[in-house]
């Protein structure tokens, strides 16, 4: 079974896949991880980011994997681990300029399918039930206002030690739905037969729980 979870960046989407899959039997997909290994390896060798070609070059010629460890997963570029690396702010200011070449995205995407070709699987990501499993016995699109979202950002980093002001994040916030909501590959869109779950105002236990009863649901009916 796969459970494709997309949405905008602060909905949660990360959050709540790793404690679906933990509380479903699953493993965990963050596929947004694997765009900001690209982008890190194009700061890191001084790619022009603009560059469709070049960056797609880039994406195919390195091995980019997840590495499940307890409490999550770890980024590793060509098996040296690169986490921290991918969340710094000038590999967030990047990501959405690097995921938005179709490029990129079709070498992103093809490992992605492979992944999760076998066994049961949380994904999340913005193409998850559109592109990469459209074909997922459960599709979620969470969503939040963003606000809430850009707080949440901004707490995130906060706590990681970071020195923002949130009104950069909600700035950055609408920056990067833009560019996933306009791109020409793989748009950030409601999958068909999605589920619009919205994360507002609702702890994330009881979203895991709304999401969880869906897939009971699905594994009932597809028994």
């Amino acid at each position: 079974m796969v459970v494709a979870i997309d949405g905008p960046a602060g909905a949660g989407k990360s959050t709540v896949a790793r404690r679906l899959a933990q509380r479903i039997g699953a493993a965990y997909l963050n596929t947004g991880a694997m765009y900001r290994a690209v982008a890190w390896l194009a700061i890191r060798d001084g790619v022009d980011p603009n560059d469709v070609e070049a960056m797609a070059t880039l994406a195919e010629a390195h091995e980019i994997e997840l590495v499940p460890v307890e409490g999550g997963e770890r980024v590793t570029v060509d098996r040296i681990d690169v986490t921290e690396a991918t969340r710094a702010g000038d590999v967030t200011a990047l990501v959405s300029t690097v995921a938005a070449h179709g490029a990129v995205r079709r070498v992103i995407v093809a490992r992605q399918q492979a992944i999760i070709r076998r066994g049961d699987w949380v994904a999340d990501g913005r193409d998850i039930g559109t592109a990469v499993a459209p074909n997922a016995e459960v599709k979620i699109f969470l969503t939040a206002d963003p606000e809430v979202r850009a707080k949440r950002r901004f707490d995130e980093l906060v706590a990681g030690g970071a020195d923002v002001a949130l009104g950069d994040i909600l700035q950055q916030i609408a920056t990067r739905d833009g560019l996933d909501m306009s791109r020409s590959e793989s748009p950030l869109v409601v999958a068909d037969g999605a589920h619009i779950v919205d994360t507002t105002d609702r702890p994330i236990d009881e979203v895991v729980d709304t999401i969880a009863e869906l897939v009971g649901s699905a594994r009932g009916g597809a028994g």
